[in-house]
């Protein structure tokens, strides 16, 4: 007798297999979108660093934000113009919006000292990105750098 077609058991391992290559497959993409989202941020910090210095080359100074530090990209802070951060209506601006993190809810924090000097502006990288690990990197005037790990 001669029969065509999978046994139960064929079947079964087929079915486990596709299981475990689909379960290995998403684990992979998350870890992707958390290297994406933080290559996001980055880039984000840097188009706002490059704003802070067209700003700076015309006022000689950064806009003032004291502690405590300013979101960006909140409703507050979501261009920046000739009068520093502002909420809406940016006049003649550098930025016209100030991106906020991917995550919802999330910012880049912005603080400078009392006289505009210097800026730092921090961000949280998940799994990291670049040259930096997951945790704080610090974007100033010179350039971005990650704290030594506690």
């Amino acid at each position: 007798m001669n029969k065509k077609g999978f046994t139960l058991i064929e079947l079964l391992v087929v079915i486990a297999i596709i299981g475990l290559l689909s379960t290995l497959a998403v684990v992979a993409l998350g870890s992707a979108r958390k290297k994406a989202n933080d290559s996001k941020r980055l880039s984000d910090v840097k188009q706002v660093q490059t704003a802070l210095e067209l700003y700076y080359t015309d006022k000689n100074a950064y806009p003032i934000a004291v502690a405590p530090a300013k979101n960006l990209g909140d409703a507050t802070h979501a261009c920046l113009n000739t009068d520093g951060f502002a909420a809406t209506g940016c006049a003649n601006p550098y930025m016209g919006l100030v991106p906020a993190g991917p995550g919802t809810g999330e910012y880049y924090t912005y603080v400078t000292d009392a006289t505009g000097s210097t800026y730092t502006i921090s961000v949280t990288l998940e799994a990291g990105a670049g040259n930096f690990s997951a945790g704080v990197v610090n974007a100033t005037p010179s350039g971005m750098t990650q704290p030594p790990a506690a």
